[in-house]
């Protein structure tokens, strides 16, 4: 497929659906409306009552003649039954796995994974966001369950999702025969025409990988803080970024506008905390607002800047996904979904969130501040470029049923463990009541 530069769409209808009470049953409706093709990416997929009722959807649309592909990543979605997989496969679901692990180092290959979520179905409805399919994005998880955000996409912009989704599954895609007067184009990109007008909504696919694009999404959040003139409102789960977006923040804090940022206060990795209080000091003495959500764990990766820019997809504030992972945002200039962000943001800023002062950050608790600050400082400066060194090869997408990803039930490894007890008792009490 040929190089794309991220562009502006016009005439998009934007919904923003806010956890799995609203994200999975728009997911699911739409693929059992579906009659052509359903293409999935996803980070993380576990068989717990969510991952089980989407192979429901999927092989049902499957077996009334749906081209079904889902494409889940290898770490994120380290063990996979072969009960699960051979009921995917068997009504003609291709499931595929993206740069699977060796069995016995799966814990040992975290860079450059996966870590895009999006939905694109029929070529006319797409989702994209940072919603998983896992029950801890379900308020009835408990404490655990996550916070976070997705978008449903209607309008010429969803041809743009398709696209890019299909250039990442291209390597397991059917081939398709390619006619001469398409000038190159593969037929299949040609299937759907573009999707009408449908709102009124501006707005762009931008994406992140280790070729072409490997600071795309960053530098649009660097040109939106520049632009800023009255508020900006960051909500994002793992948040410690480079030294040119550190700087952004502070530039537009400095000449008056106010930043907000909505960080984990209760993180489900707790190192992820400590890396963000390493940059709390600096920030805050420039004049940035910030807020820990206490509630649950943080999973949002969004943003808005004044009533004329937004952000929604997978990509976190941190080495990993501004270094390291494929991700995939939606860039949105539209009053009304911004208007829509902030009344979900800020009654969380108010409601949920504790407001830190200066005197509460890592750096003014511990008598060694100056030291840790000057090396988290000059770390930020240049991690980008030190990650970049990395090797970047072209990763692996394979059939799910030819990976170490698919084992038997009683054949996870016990790094896992964990995770599957969790899924098995909770699926036992809710079948007990």
């Amino acid at each position: 497929m040929r190089f794309r530069r991220p562009e502006w769409t016009v005439g998009n209808r934007l919904e923003l659906l806010e956890n799995g009470e609203a994200y999975f049953p728009a997911v699911f409706s739409a693929v059992e409306a579906a009659q052509r093709e359903v293409l999935i990416e996803t980070f993380i997929l576990f068989e717990d009552k969510v991952g089980l009722a989407l192979r429901d959807v999927l092989v049902a649309a499957a077996r009334r003649g749906v081209e079904v592909h889902m494409t889940v990543d290898g770490f994120g979605s380290p063990t996979l039954s072969q009960d699960f997989v051979g009921s995917l496969t068997d009504a003609g679901v291709r499931l595929h796995v993206f740069d699977p692990p060796p069995k016995l180092s799966r814990r040992l290959k975290p860079f450059r994974r996966l870590h895009r979520k999006i939905v694109v179905v029929d070529g006319s409805t797409g989702f994209i966001g940072g919603i998983n399919f896992s029950a801890d994005h379900l308020l009835d998880f408990g404490p655990e369950a996550k916070q976070d955000y997705a978008v449903r996409i209607h309008g010429p912009i969803v041809a743009q999702l398709r696209r890019a989704t299909r250039k990442l599954m291209a390597p397991v895609l059917p081939k398709r025969r390619w006619w001469p007067h398409r000038s190159g184009t593969d037929a299949a990109d040609n299937a759907f025409p573009v999707p009408p007008v449908a709102g009124t909504a501006k707005s762009m696919v931008v994406t992140r990988d280790n070729h072409r694009h490997r600071d795309d999404i960053e530098r649009m959040y660097r040109l939106a803080l520049h632009a800023a003139q009255h508020e900006v409102i960051i909500a994002n789960a793992y948040f410690f970024p480079g030294y040119r977006l550190l700087k952004s923040m502070q530039r537009a804090a400095q000449r008056g506008v106010a930043v907000h940022l909505i960080l984990q206060g209760q993180p489900d990795i707790p190192a992820a905390r400590w890396a963000a209080h390493m940059v709390y000091d600096l920030l805050m003495r420039s004049g940035v607002h910030i807020h820990e959500y206490c509630e649950r764990p943080m999973h949002g990766k969004v943003a808005l800047v004044d009533d004329v820019w937004a952000t929604v997809g997978s990509s976190n504030l941190d080495p990993l996904s501004l270094s390291l992972n494929l991700e995939a945002n939606l860039i949105i200039q539209d009053a009304d979904f911004n208007t829509a962000l902030r009344n979900k943001l800020t009654p969380l800023m108010r409601d949920a969130c504790v407001k830190l002062e200066l005197s509460q950050t890592a750096a003014n608790r511990w008598w060694w501040r100056l030291g840790v600050g000057a090396l988290v400082f000059h770390v930020m400066r240049h991690f980008p470029r030190w990650l970049a060194r990395l090797p970047a090869g072209q990763q692996a997408i394979l059939p799910a049923a030819d990976t170490p990803v698919v084992v038997s039930a009683t054949e996870h490894p016990a790094a896992e463990a964990w995770q599957w007890q969790r899924g098995i008792q909770r699926l036992r009490r809710e079948s007990a009541d």
